[in-house]
């Protein structure tokens, strides 16, 4: 959590690509990055992650973002891996791998609990500036929901580039459209700081603008 909002700490990491530099390789491209971490590799859960990551990443892509994976597992391992799902289930895990056999990445990340020596299933989102944006941690048995990392991924985007927040369920729209309750698809304008602030946002709803419950929470629709 004391990472939360912090920049990523810069890493040189061994992965099925070759050594890169973490999180330069990606920002000094205008990308971010989602790091994900499995418990080990040729284990049934993370096999149905990874396929499930590969077949979204194109969608990650479009939202300016690339998948890197990682476990306590030696890279030849990832290797062979990622050749057995190509040949066995036909699909060709095209992102990079980090080996972290020593598990040093992991502790420092925050990714191996006290008296454990695997990796949770933890996912950091970290934005195209290195700041990580999210942090979501899942335990050994139950794998995760790759929509809800892409509908956050999505919703990240939108707030920075508009300067609002995301109402609950903001783009669960992957199986249907399933609003917000209060507010629809609509987003949430930040909170107002000072006195006038608050008094132009009722104006301003009154003339219907926005729309607000009250000068504190104002939504509109983008």
């Amino acid at each position: 959590m004391s990472l939360l909002l912090q920049k990523f700490p810069e890493m040189e990491v061994v992965t099925t690509h070759g050594v890169i530099k973490l999180p330069d390789h990606f920002t000094s491209q205008g990308k971010g990055f989602v790091l994900f971490s499995h418990p080990a590799d040729f284990t049934p859960v993370c096999t149905t992650e990874f396929v499930e990551f590969q077949r979204r990443q194109e969608e990650f892509r479009k939202e300016g973002f690339e998948l890197i994976g990682l476990s306590v597992d030696q890279v030849f391992s990832h290797i062979k891996w990622v050749d057995w799902i190509k040949e066995k289930l036909g699909v060709e895990i095209q992102f990079p791998i980090i080996a972290d056999d020593t598990g040093e990445i992991g502790r420092t990340l925050g990714m191996i609990p006290e008296g454990k020596t695997k990796t949770v299933r933890s996912v950091y989102i970290v934005d195209k500036n290195g700041i990580v944006q999210a942090i979501i941690t899942y335990p050994y048995d139950v794998g995760r929901n790759i929509d809800e990392i892409l509908r956050y991924v999505k919703a990240l985007n939108v707030s920075q580039a508009n300067g609002v927040a995301m109402p609950a369920n903001w783009g669960v729209d992957q199986v249907e459209w399933r609003p917000n309750s209060l507010i629809g698809n609509k987003v949430i304008i930040p909170p107002a700081a000072d006195v006038e602030t608050a008094k132009k946002r009722l104006e301003a709803a009154e003339r219907g603008e926005i729309e607000c419950f009250d000068w504190w929470f104002c939504c509109k629709s983008l």
